[in-house]
């Protein structure tokens, strides 16, 4: 028996809807699938920084966190309030420890740093950028519909955390981090 052919096109969002994970139609702008869309994004750009190689223990910490966000979205699209969430608090820990783990190598921050360095360290900075794009926008959504118990912490985390190892990056690369240098207003 042959296996069935399937097409990746479905035709069904040619009139401006997309149907949620639950059957639920909604406008392709609908918020919910512009927060889905940028944790999406997100979850592309941490491949490019995997693709272009990552000092230990970032190929085993990308991965899951890519995994992490897969579960976010899933979590948005089913619309899923409840205990049955696949992001819980322990994601939150984890995160936590990753930053607090490498903030203890590198010791506090001092200044502000520009966002930079080594190619790989500037893709988990735009990473972070486009974390609070999509941390702003479940902001704007929960304003009028309930979201996942954990997405905004999770979020807020998350983007601490690709800070973190970007900054983790560039240490191990011996990148010389650049500080803001603030105009004197006087």
């Amino acid at each position: 028996m042959s296996p069935r052919l399937t097409t990746i096109y479905t035709k069904s969002g040619d009139s401006g809807s997309s149907a949620l994970a639950n059957g639920e139609k909604i406008s392709k702008n609908h918020l919910r699938l512009e927060v889905i869309g940028t944790i999406d994004e997100l979850n592309s750009l941490l491949g490019l920084a995997l693709s272009y190689g990552l000092p230990a223990p970032l190929p085993k910490i990308i991965p899951q966190i890519q995994n992490e966000l897969f579960e976010l979205g899933a979590d948005l699209a089913t619309k899923k309030t409840t205990d049955a969430n696949r992001i819980h608090e322990q994601h939150i820990q984890t995160l936590e420890n990753i930053v607090d783990n490498i903030n203890a190598k590198l010791g506090p921050l001092q200044n502000f740093i520009l966002p930079g360095g080594t190619t790989t360290a500037s893709f988990l900075h735009l990473a972070r950028t486009v974390c609070r794009r999509a941390e702003r926008t479940a902001v704007a959504l929960a304003q009028s519909e309930v979201l996942p118990l954990f997405t905004l912490p999770y979020l807020n985390r998350l983007s601490d955390a690709l800070f973190m190892l970007a900054r983790w990056v560039n240490f191990k690369n011996n990148q010389t981090e650049t500080y803001w240098q603030p105009k004197d207003t006087d």
